[in-house]
């Protein structure tokens, strides 16, 4: 009798210690889950977060991590397989660090949200002109967009945070700091209030995005990421169509292993602080000795000292893969094609013919 009562206890003791144990494992669970979907920080600052057309919540849970909004990616989804959110509304959202998951789900679900004004910068454009767009698009003037470039504190912090922005952006003969590294596409900002360095920074983690594949290429090569970016800015304003560039960049590398002067008008324009577009040079200004003007003879087996515009990724994909070819010379005709040579007879011959045809280029 005594012995069924001691077994009844010690099974009565065994299951009390079970559902003590299972209460103690939920209550730790429980706290790690509520640690996780907490507050990152007690920082207030605003942080913009962009959610797209076609994205869920699992899909931003990464990026969420990235911007430190939210302490884990499995809590972040747990919470959504747990409450069951209303769908996501697309668009910028202001967040924060003290928001908790809870916040933040609630915030991109179920508040409204500003919608940023898109603005484009095409390939091609010098920092002149993007500066041009700016004033225009948003409540900051050209003279900040300078104003900024000439922000040594702010240089200084970009070549710390990027591994392709280095001191040779800091040379003293280079016109624009941040010329060749802002990526061309079309961003969205709120145009009342965004700052020159915010777009700046938006636009140099695009080139920071669209370089990353080619990392491991432009560190073997042996020229610099400027470099390589000086020299695709010329390739994208000397050819007239994509399947060109390979090719053109091929003819620009002939010369410089040749100790040639690359010749290009482009940087000649540059070098003197005009757009193509808006008149042609004076012959002072085609002979100025400068460290952009490749016409110069002063420039033989030069690169410029930095970039003449912002390129495009096939320019410097055109760059860094060039078609070798035994061609040094080329134009293009008014169509847009372009014709290579081997002799300066050769080019020579083909301007003549172009001129014969109707076909020359005017500007």
């Amino acid at each position: 009798m005594l012995k069924d009562l001691d077994t009844k206890v010690k099974v009565f003791i065994g299951i009390v210690g079970s559902i003590l144990l299972l209460i103690i494992i939920f209550l730790i669970l429980l706290f790690v889950y509520i640690s996780n979907i907490s507050p990152v920080s007690r920082n207030n600052q605003v942080k913009q977060f962009e959610v797209k057309q076609g994205d869920t919540y699992y899909s931003i849970s990464s990026k969420l991590k990235e911007n430190n909004l939210i302490k884990s990616e499995f809590f972040f989804k747990l919470y959504v397989k747990l409450n069951n959110p209303s769908t996501l509304k697309y668009g910028i959202h202001e967040l924060n660090e003290t928001m908790s998951v809870k916040d933040i789900i609630k915030e991109i679900s179920q508040n409204g949200y500003k919608k940023g004004e898109m603005i484009t910068f095409k390939e091609g454009l010098n920092m002149r002109q993007i500066a041009d767009i700016i004033e225009a698009n948003t409540n900051n003037t050209k003279q900040d967009v300078f104003d900024t470039l000439n922000d040594e504190e702010y240089i200084d912090s970009l070549i710390e945070k990027y591994w392709f922005i280095t001191d040779e952006i800091k040379n003293t003969n280079i016109y624009y700091s941040l010329e060749g590294y802002l990526f061309p596409n079309t961003y969205e900002f709120f145009t009342d209030e965004v700052t020159v360095k915010q777009i700046f920074n938006t636009m140099l983690d695009e080139m920071a995005n669209k370089l990353k594949p080619y990392k491991e290429d432009l560190e073997k090569s042996s020229y610099s990421v400027h470099e390589i970016l000086t020299l695709a800015s010329i390739v994208e304003l000397e050819s007239r169509t994509i399947s060109d560039r390979n090719e053109v960049a091929g003819v620009f590398y002939n010369r410089l292993n040749s100790n040639w002067s690359l010749g290009s008008d482009v940087t000649t324009y540059y070098g003197a602080k005009i757009n193509m577009s808006d008149r042609d040079l004076y012959v002072s200004e085609i002979n100025e000795a400068n460290s952009y003007n490749t016409r110069s003879a002063t420039m033989a087996g030069k690169l410029p000292v930095g970039p003449i515009c912002n390129p495009s990724i096939s320019s410097i994909e055109a760059v860094l893969y060039p078609t070798k070819t035994d061609y040094y010379y080329f134009v293009a005709d008014k169509n847009g094609k372009t014709y290579f040579s081997k002799t300066i007879s050769e080019h020579t011959n083909i301007i003549s013919q172009l001129k014969r045809d109707g076909l020359w280029y005017n500007y």
